[in-house]
């Protein structure tokens, strides 16, 4: 399938790894040149370099997207070596699991300052251009928590759905521009981040981390944890040409619906 995105120009966030990296491959292969964004500058440019040895066109740009000057800088940046951004993939954002009563202000503040306000700053610094030119795209990467709770992963959650809200009011607001705005929830994926979430699971209920892994494959229909590349193809397509028509809306790439405990 042609999803029509050669020649285009796109910025993810959180690319040095995992979902981002993935999707940042994934659209290089449909010959859009990226820009992939991260804290970590010597993981970031080791993924940068990956890419280049296999042919493909790629800007690292280093940034803390929790910060409103270097959600700037990098937007700035990316917006100066590709020309402009046509696709924003927001994917950097995390934050801590744990005992509600465990959690502290820093916690939630940092989560938000990150996940939420990130992604809002970025949208809101990149989106006006690409509504004058009457064509862009936004796939925000939330998560399943925003719509199914767990009392493990209460800042996430909370955070997740003020993003699946403020995705949908996006949508509507920039449709009259054949700007679209929609949200990719990954389930259980082998990620590094996953793994952080699953050693932060084990010390919480007091079992292996093995024994995480366990109850939350029991619960998928599909009976395993899915790929960053999987979660990547949907983001890819929601980019693309076939995917012209759909705005506002939330696909769940979670192995079949079930939500691990927690």
């Amino acid at each position: 399938m042609d999803l029509g995105l050669s020649g285009r120009t796109a910025l993810v966030t959180g690319a040095s790894t995992g979902i981002g990296l993935a999707t940042a491959r994934t659209l290089a292969t449909e010959g859009v040149t990226i820009a992939i964004v991260a804290r970590g500058v010597e993981r970031l440019t080791q993924a940068a370099d990956a890419m280049r040895r296999d042919g493909f066109t790629v800007q690292a740009i280093a940034g803390d997207m929790s910060r409103p000057d270097d959600v700037d800088r990098v937007c700035a940046e990316a917006v100066k070596r590709l020309g402009q951004v046509d696709i924003l993939i927001n994917n950097a954002g995390s934050a801590p699991a744990g005992p509600f009563a465990k959690l502290s202000d820093a916690d939630w503040q940092g989560a938000i300052d990150l996940k939420l306000m990130g992604y809002v700053r970025a949208a809101r610094t990149l989106v006006p251009a690409m509504r004058g030119r009457k064509w862009g795209r936004v796939v925000n990467v939330i998560g399943r928590r925003g719509h199914v709770p767990g009392q493990s992963f209460t800042i996430g959650g909370a955070v997740n759905a003020a993003l699946q809200n403020f995705t949908v009011a996006l949508a509507l607001d920039c449709a009259p521009d054949n700007v679209l705005v929609n949200t990719v929830n990954p389930g259980p994926i082998l990620t590094p981040r996953a793994a952080d979430l699953r050693r932060q699971k084990a010390a919480t209920w007091g079992v292996s981390e093995d024994e995480v892994t366990r109850r939350t494959v029991s619960r998928v229909p599909l009976a395993r944890y899915g790929t960053p590349e999987e979660v990547a193809a949907a983001i890819v397509f929601l980019c693309g040409t076939p995917a012209a028509y759909i705005t506002g809306a939330t696909i769940n790439v979670d192995g079949g619906g079930a939500v691990d405990p927690g």
